[in-house]
């Protein structure tokens, strides 16, 4: 997750110094995008059922996809 302190923005303001827009580094852009995309995900799966990760890596191991 970004921090605030990871950030490096310029500000647009007003005649009168009120900030209007913002403008940041494209890659500091894409990682808050990156952030606000895992945010959406977390959300839509928030009602899901969970299961225990015992059980999920019992099941991954008769399916093969985990070996001891």
């Amino acid at each position: 997750m970004t921090k605030m302190s990871d950030l490096h923005p310029q500000f647009i303001t007003h005649e009168n110094g009120e900030k209007r827009s913002v403008l940041l580094p494209i890659d500091e852009f894409e990682t808050l995008m990156e952030d606000i995309e895992e945010f959406a995900l977390v959300a839509e799966r928030r009602e899901e059922p969970t299961r225990p990760h015992e059980e999920v890596i019992a099941e991954l191991r008769r399916d093969g996809l985990l070996q001891d």
